[in-house]
């Protein structure tokens, strides 16, 4: 027997017990609660990662089929004539001169 629990009647050492045992009762309920909560954060969470995922991977198919028809009527203009070929070489350059102003303003605003 405990220390605590030498000379005190039986009764009055139940009742402690009980007490203690109610307050640990309580701290664990305390503590589950807590966790519950926490776990149905996660969930909440975890469910609007998923729609946004679904979101982008939509929003990727849609650039892919976008990407893939642009680049048919480049390769379909490359292989109709001469014309159309110096018009795709000029857009080319066009679009790297682009780039690289672009990239210029960028950099010299960043520092």
């Amino acid at each position: 027997m405990a220390d605590w629990a030498r000379g005190q009647s039986p009764g009055a050492v139940e009742e402690i017990l009980d007490r203690e045992n109610k307050r640990m009762a309580d701290s664990l309920a305390s503590k589950v609660t807590r966790l519950k909560s926490l776990a149905l954060d996660i969930d909440r969470d975890a469910e609007d990662q998923n729609r946004y995922l679904d979101g982008m991977d939509s929003d990727f198919t849609s650039m892919t089929s976008l990407l893939t028809g642009s680049v048919k009527r480049f390769s379909t203009m490359a292989r109709s004539g001469r014309d159309n070929r110096k018009l795709l070489c000029g857009v080319a350059v066009g679009l790297i001169v682009v780039f690289f102003i672009l990239s210029y303003f960028l950099s010299r605003t960043r520092t």
